[in-house]
C-alpha cells in the first residue's frame, strides 16, 4: 500500500510536549481534554468517535458504517475513500484495534489563533505501536489542510505514533480486498473445510484446483476466501485474483 506521507516517530518512547491538547470520549461516554503529554498511553482504539457521522440529502460525501472483523462491531466512515482505508486496516493482520474520529487535536498557530483537527482513524498494532490515519485525495489537499496534517504529524512524532496521510489506494489491491471482505464474517468459517483447506494448501497451489479437491467449490470457496481474509492462507493481492492464483500457508490462528 502506498502512502503520500508515512512518517514514524524516531524512537520517541513517550511524551512530553507543550502546546498540543487532546480531546476524547471514553467508552463510558465521559469527555476529556488533556495535554498531549498526558494521553500518549490512552487506548484510543476503544474510544467513542468525537464527531457524528452526519447524513443529509444532497451531500457529496457518502458516510456509513463498516462492520469490522477486527473489532467485531461497526466503525464509521465519512466517504468511500475512508471506507476503503478502514477496510484495508481491517484486512491488515498486524492491526488489532481500530477507531474512527478518535480524538480532537487542539493547538494554537504562531499568531495565537486556536486550531483543531480530528484525524480519521487510530489503529493499534499487535506490537503495541499506533498509527494515526488521515484520508484525503491528493487533488483536494489545500494549504489549510496541510497546516492540520503537518500539526498532526508533529503531535504524533512527539508521542511515538506513526502518521499516515493517504489518498486513493491501489486499484487492484482494493478490488481484491473488497472481494475478500465479502467473506470476513465468522459465519463463513466451517471448521471441517478449514482443516481440509489447510492440508491442501500446505504447499502453494492454484486457488480453484485446491478448492475443488476439497469439495464442491460453491461450498468450499466462501471458506477459502474467509481464510484469505484472515491471512490464515495467503495470496498475492497486488495482482488480480483469479482461479489460478497461487494460495500458500499463512498465519495459523
Amino acid at each position: 500500500m502506498r502512502h503520500a506521507l508515512d512518517l514514524v516517530a524516531g524512537g520517541a518512547s513517550g511524551p512530553p510536549h507543550e502546546g498540543f491538547e487532546v480531546g476524547y470520549v471514553d467508552q463510558g461516554g465521559s469527555e476529556f481534554r488533556r495535554p498531549l503529554a498526558d494521553v500518549w498511553a490512552v487506548r484510543f482504539e476503544g474510544c467513542v468517535p468525537v464527531r457524528d457521522f452526519k447524513s443529509y440529502k444532497g451531500q457529496w460525501h457518502l458516510p456509513g458504517l463498516w462492520w469490522s472483523s477486527t473489532m467485531g462491531g461497526h466503525i464509521g466512515y465519512e466517504s468511500w475513500l475512508e471506507r476503503d482505508h478502514v477496510m484495508l486496516l481491517d484486512f491488515d493482520p498486524s492491526v488489532v484495534g481500530v477507531s474512527s474520529q478518535p480524538f480532537w487535536l487542539f493547538w494554537a498557530s504562531k499568531t495565537g489563533k486556536g486550531l483543531s483537527h480530528a484525524p480519521d482513524y487510530f489503529a493499534r498494532r499487535e506490537d503495541g505501536s499506533a498509527v494515526v490515519v488521515d484520508c484525503r485525495p491528493v487533488d483536494r489537499r489545500r494549504p489549510r489542510d496541510w497546516v492540520k496534517f503537518e500539526a498532526t504529524q508533529s503531535a504524533c512524532s512527539q508521542v511515538g505514533w506513526h502518521f499516515r496521510l493517504v489518498g486513493a489506494p491501489d486499484g487492484i489491491v482494493m478490488r481484491n480486498v473488497r472481494w475478500l471482505a465479502g467473506y470476513r464474517h465468522p459465519r463463513h468459517r466451517v471448521e471441517d473445510a478449514v482443516s481440509d483447506l489447510r492440508r491442501v494448501f500446505a504447499e502453494p497451489r492454484p486457488l480453484m484446483d485446491g478448492a475443488a479437491s476439497v469439495g464442491d467449490p460453491i461450498a468450499v470457496l466462501p471458506v477459502l476466501f474467509h481464510l484469505l481474509w484472515l491471512h490464515e492462507l495467503v495470496v498475492d493481492v497486488s495482482v488480480p485474483l483469479h482461479t489460478a492464483s497461487l494460495v500458500s500457508p499463512g498465519v495459523r490462528r
